[in-house]
C-alpha cells in the first residue's frame, strides 16, 4: 500500500536543490501541498534568491501537485512564524516539517573564525529549533504532526574542516 498525503501540508525547509528538492518532489507526489522553503543562498549560505525555491514550486504544480515558495530565513524566528502563519492561512493547517536547510563553512578548526562556527550551528540546529518550535503548538492542537530531521554521519563520525558542521549535526 502506498503511503497517501492527500490533503496534508508539509513545509520542506532548503527546498531549492540537493536533498531538500527530493524531499519536496517526493512528498508532492504522495500527494501532500507543498511549501518549499530556501533563502536561495550557495552552500556558504551568502546571497539570496527566491529563484531556487521558485522552480522547484514551479516543478510540483507543473507535474500537478501544489506548492508555493517561501524565502523565509530559519535564523529568523519571526519570518519562520510568518511562513507558518502564511501556510496556515492558505492551507488551514501543517502537517509535516522537514527541517533540512543547511550551509557549510569548511576550514580546520585552528583557521575557523567564531563567526563562521555559529553560522552554522545557527542554520543547522537553530533553525530546526526555530521552525519545529513554530509548528508545535498547531500539531498539537491537530492532534497530529510530523516532524523529521535531515542529519549527517559528521555529527557520529566527525570530518576533518567541518567541526561546525558536526557539532551543528550532532
Amino acid at each position: 500500500m502506498a503511503l497517501d498525503l492527500n490533503g496534508r501540508v508539509a513545509i520542506v525547509t532548503g527546498a531549492g536543490g540537493g536533498l531538500g528538492r527530493e524531499h519536496a518532489l517526493l512528498l508532492a507526489k504522495l500527494g501532500a501541498r507543498i511549501v518549499v522553503n530556501d533563502l536561495g543562498g550557495d552552500v556558504r549560505g551568502e546571497g539570496g534568491s527566491a529563484t531556487a525555491a521558485q522552480r522547484v514550486a514551479d516543478e510540483i504544480v507543473a507535474a500537478g501537485g501544489q506548492a508555493i515558495a517561501n524565502g523565509a530565513s530559519v535564523t529568523d524566528f519571526v519570518q519562520v512564524q510568518k511562513m507558518v502563519t502564511e501556510t496556515v492561512e492558505r492551507w488551514g493547517r501543517v502537517d509535516i516539517l522537514v527541517n533540512n536547510a543547511g550551509i557549510l563553512r569548511d576550514k580546520s578548526f585552528a583557521k575557523m573564525d567564531l563567526a563562521d562556527f555559529r553560522l552554522v550551528v545557527d542554520v543547522h540546529l537553530m533553525g530546526a529549533v526555530n521552525c519545529s518550535k513554530a509548528v508545535w503548538d498547531l500539531m498539537r492542537a491537530q492532534n497530529y504532526g510530523r516532524i523529521v530531521m535531515t542529519t549527517s554521519s559528521s555529527g557520529l563520525y566527525g570530518n576533518f574542516g567541518q567541526s561546525n558542521y558536526s557539532a551543528a549535526k550532532l
